[in-house]
């Protein structure tokens, strides 16, 4: 299985029901709760086309990010479905930075994962904390510093806020840039394997419902997404304390 690629089983059911097999207990719960919870905020509004199609891109995304926490290769599929259309939610609603960060996700975290023999293989035992590089004899790098994914976060951050207000003319560049760049630096984090990624999806988690909730607010999306971030929020403490990503054994 490690040196297949993702892409040759995603046809095959039972790839699927093995994926979702070894999840920690809280992933379960939360998933059951989760897709709940969506579904029937989905169903208390008025159905559309619009709201549908966002419901799907929620179950599979939230799906997704519970996956990734598991260390399972699921979020290939389903996150590459979900974020094509986030991407055509996003710009609808006005949103366009967040579009770009689901273009972001395809190319870091789902293509790799789906066409890269063996680059979702044993996940669990190439996690590991920045700090703790050295200790595990790895070779130095400036990409495995504090310093470049800061130097990430503030380059995306500049260049989605200038394409927020000069290209999109978005009616909220400074939530939306700021979304994104946090997004984005920790999808690089989770590209190469590092716990702190869930430190950045934690702040991503409060940036997306504050954005969401202020673009319902405004009138230009439903509260679905808003209470979907909430979920992926609840997901985040999972990565903290119950998840491959920060057990003791999987940085040593």
């Amino acid at each position: 299985m490690n040196n297949e690629r993702v892409i040759t089983n995603v046809f095959k059911p039972r790839w699927y029901v093995e994926q979702m097999k070894g999840w920690s207990f809280s992933s379960y719960m939360l998933l059951m709760f989760g897709v709940g919870f969506i579904i029937s905020q989905t169903l208390a509004d008025p159905l559309t086309a619009v709201t549908l199609w966002t419901m799907l891109a929620a179950v599979l995304g939230f799906t997704t990010t519970l996956s990734i926490t598991n260390a399972k290769p699921l979020n290939g599929l389903f996150g590459l479905v979900s974020a094509i259309i986030y991407i055509v939610v996003a710009l609808e609603a006005g949103n366009p930075a967040d579009a770009v960060l689901q273009g972001v996700y395809i190319v870091l975290l789902d293509l790799p994962v789906l066409l890269i023999p063996g680059w979702s293989g044993d996940v669990s035992k190439k996690v590991r904390k920045i700090s703790a590089v050295h200790d595990r004899g790895e070779k130095p790098a400036f990409y495995k510093t504090y310093w470049f994914f800061a130097i990430v976060f503030v380059f995306s951050y500049i260049a989605l806020y200038w394409f927020d207000v000069h290209v999109m003319n978005s009616p909220r560049p400074l939530i939306d840039a700021g979304t994104a760049a946090i997004g984005i630096t920790g999808a690089a984090l989770t590209t190469l394997r590092f716990s702190e990624s869930y430190y950045m999806w934690f702040l991503q988690g409060i940036a997306q419902i504050i954005l969401w909730g202020t673009t319902a607010m405004q009138g230009d999306a439903s509260l679905v997404l808003f209470f979907t971030y909430m979920l992926y929020l609840s997901n985040d403490f999972i990565g903290f304390f119950d998840s491959p990503w920060f057990r003791k054994q999987t940085n040593e």
